[in-house]
């Protein structure tokens, strides 16, 4: 009988283990916007380097909204995997201002999740601290990273979001990436 309930014990214990860790992500990328949220209300105050908390090595920049989904995703600098895990990330961090060729990278089962829900024409906007830009989808495709590259063209004026995918798939990474391209509002 002792035996039964140290197995219980110890079955309830990975079973708990195996949830928390399976929810920890999203949690964790949920409460991340809360806080980047209130960074970017410090950064249009006018706070240039506005941290989200105070070990961050990455700040908000901008707001990615779907008007169709009622979306709206805070942006952060630097496409590192650690600050993918809290919100969308910009590409090419440097040039947001000063590129009209601007990529954001997600986690598709997180914050980019929605791009399966996409259609042509769906409405994009992006927000800055200096500008606010509308664009439209215009074409969806999924490319083979090991095949094609990604190429930042400043002479583009394009937003260009970029997941892992399939959506579904069982294991993270492989070399298959959602490529979602939306040209400015005429």
């Amino acid at each position: 009988m002792l035996r039964r309930h140290w197995l219980l014990a110890v079955v309830s214990f990975t079973a708990a283990a195996f949830s928390l860790d399976a929810l920890w992500i999203p949690v964790k990328a949920e409460l991340a916007q809360h806080l980047l949220e209130r960074a970017w209300l410090r950064t249009l105050a006018g706070e240039p380097d506005a941290k989200p908390w105070p070990w961050a090595d990455t700040r908000a920049v901008a707001i990615l909204e779907v008007p169709r989904l009622g979306l709206r995703e805070i942006v952060l600098e630097g496409s590192s995997g650690r600050n993918l895990a809290f919100g969308p990330t910009l590409v090419n961090s440097d040039q947001l201002e000063l590129s009209p060729d601007r990529i954001l990278s997600g986690h598709r089962d997180t914050h980019f999740s929605f791009l399966r829900e996409l259609k042509t024409g769906d409405l994009l906007r992006l927000r800055t601290v200096n500008e606010i830009r509308d664009y439209r989808v215009s074409w969806q495709e999924a490319v083979d990273s090991r095949r094609q590259q990604l190429v930042i063209d400043d002479s583009i004026d394009r937003l260009t979001l970029l997941t892992c995918y399939p959506f579904d798939a069982a294991m993270p990474g492989g070399p298959l990436r959602w490529v979602v391209t939306a040209l400015p509002e005429s």
